[in-house]
């Protein structure tokens, strides 16, 4: 089973705490600014997720929601990256 995260991408700050706190490296700061002028997560290793959920309870913004997703469509969110 695989899990899609869902990242506020105008509430995200790319704060980065997600990202070290994540024991899979699942997610991963993005290289394009959001309209406030950050650098928000993203989800890129979907596959890997084990559904912890630390990203989700450590993030000050409250900018992430965790949801499980079907083996086919866990390839579908992989090739959209």
């Amino acid at each position: 089973m695989a899990y899609e995260h869902i990242v506020d991408q105008e509430r995200c700050k790319g704060c980065g705490l997600c990202v070290t706190a994540c024991p899979k490296n699942v997610l991963e700061i993005d290289t394009e600014m959001n309209t406030r002028g950050y650098f928000p997560a993203h989800q890129a290793r979907p596959e890997d997720c084990i559904f912890c959920a630390i990203c989700a309870t450590i993030c000050p913004d409250v900018a992430i929601t965790i949801n499980e997703i079907a083996a086919q469509a866990a390839g579908a969110a992989k090739r959209r990256k």
